[in-house]
């Protein structure tokens, strides 16, 4: 893991030693953050690895009652209810999912009588910055935080965030969370819980935020649409880790392309299309560079102490999804 520089760690030494002085969040604000929960069939694509019952939480973001979220609470969901300021049940309408930023958005079937949370500037966000984040609850759900880093973060779900937001201390109830600046504006939403490996302080428990500047492009597509319309990235069906500068699969999707196509756990990706791997992002950035979903993915795996090449014909992941409803461009 690479070494944090010395202002990183000066942001982590105060956040440690002091509180971060934030201004109350206004009452109003906290209203606009709901609990989501959703119920996802068995046969579901993700229930074996995100189950069937999700909870976590939610943003009214326009006046129609459009909530963002994190996709993984809603993505396949059969039922979604959300919880508002009054504490009652209220069901809701899938609306759209976008997997190359991980934002969910969905409808409440009723008017929630809330003020909108106002979008704000994630790109202005620099490390050390104060911040709030904060889940449905009220008061009681705010905790105040600052911005660890501003990075790249890489899932092993094919999944690249170019400039996550890193915040700490790390919040329990992160999963939708929202991240407000000083003048109450959501600047992200939360989406995992992580560690980053700092010298002299050792593993430090923080958050990764999708930062929303990514929404404002595509917010339109998922109301209209339920996805952006831009073409979607080629998906090989895989899990991948990395590991000593080494990328290895550690799951092939059942039914997937890269199942079809003959790839198998523990194989070693030495490159994409004669092109050598050297990370996990490098390796996603290789694959998505030769085109759109559909497109041919010649790998060079090593099994054992074989190099074997593989052609994976990639897919859009989208298809393998059962959503209600389900919304096509």
């Amino acid at each position: 893991m690479k070494r944090i520089s010395v202002p990183i760690l000066a942001v982590v030494l105060i956040a440690l030693v002091s509180p971060v002085c934030a201004a109350q969040a206004p009452e109003e604000i906290l209203k606009a953050i709901v609990k989501i929960r959703s119920v996802i069939p068995k046969d579901a694509f993700t229930a074996g690895t995100l189950g069937t019952e999700r909870e976590g939480n939610g943003v009214v973001i326009d006046s129609k009652g459009h909530i963002l979220t994190i996709g993984y609470l809603i993505i396949e969901a059969e039922t979604i209810e959300v919880i508002g300021p009054e504490g009652k049940p209220i069901p809701a309408t899938f609306v759209g999912y976008d997997h190359q930023t991980g934002f969910g958005l969905l409808r409440a079937d009723q008017p929630l009588s809330v003020e909108p949370l106002k979008l704000g500037e994630s790109s202005k966000v620099t490390e050390g910055e104060p911040v709030l984040v904060a889940g449905h609850g009220g008061s009681d759900a705010i905790q105040p935080a600052r911005v660890l880093s501003r990075k790249e973060f890489a899932g092993y779900w094919e999944y690249l965030l170019e400039d996550a937001i890193y915040t700490i201390p790390a919040y329990p109830n992160y999963g939708g969370a929202a991240l407000i600046d000083r003048d109450g504006q959501l600047l992200g939403i939360g989406s995992l819980y992580t560690q980053i490996l700092i010298q002299g302080l050792g593993s430090i428990p923080c958050n990764i935020f999708v930062p929303i500047d990514l929404l404002k492009p595509i917010l339109n597509d998922l109301i209209e649409k339920g996805r952006p319309r831009r073409a979607p990235q080629p998906w090989v069906g895989i899990n991948v880790e990395e590991g000593h500068g080494r990328v290895f699969i550690t799951k092939v999707t059942p039914g997937g392309p890269a199942e079809k196509a003959g790839v198998q756990p523990g194989d070693l990706v030495l490159s994409v299309k004669g092109k050598a791997v050297k990370d996990l992002a490098d390796f996603y950035r290789k694959v998505w560079a030769l085109g759109d979903s559909g497109v041919d993915v010649p790998l060079s795996v090593l099994r054992g102490v074989q190099i074997r090449e593989i052609t994976v014909h990639s897919a859009d992941r989208h298809l393998f999804l059962k959503l209600k409803p389900k919304k096509m461009i």
